[in-house]
């Protein structure tokens, strides 16, 4: 799979792939990451680049010790499906 690049100017995570580029964008605070929108496009549905996507920002969170803010529904199933990630991730989001 190709790699996830964040993409700070355009605030989202990016990952290209067959011509098609799959996105999660984001706000950012200090403290906080809201994961607010992922878009993959309908030729690469079904391959794992939002799952890739998702794993991405909650990697960059944990690693900048922010708190995320699940806003993205694919992200809050994503999250309840990894509760790895339940530490932190806003419990109010999910």
């Amino acid at each position: 799979m190709n790699e996830v690049v964040n993409n700070r100017a355009a605030r989202r995570f990016e990952l290209h792939a067959d011509g098609g580029i799959a996105t999660l964008s984001y706000t950012e605070t200090a403290s906080t990451i809201d994961l607010v929108h992922t878009e993959v496009p309908s030729g690469l549905e079904g391959r794992g680049f939002g799952s890739a996507l998702a794993r991405a920002a909650l990697e960059y969170a944990r690693d900048g010790g922010k708190r995320v803010i699940p806003t993205c529904p694919f992200v809050r199933r994503y999250i309840a499906s990894h509760p790895e990630w339940n530490r932190i991730a806003d419990s109010a989001q999910r």
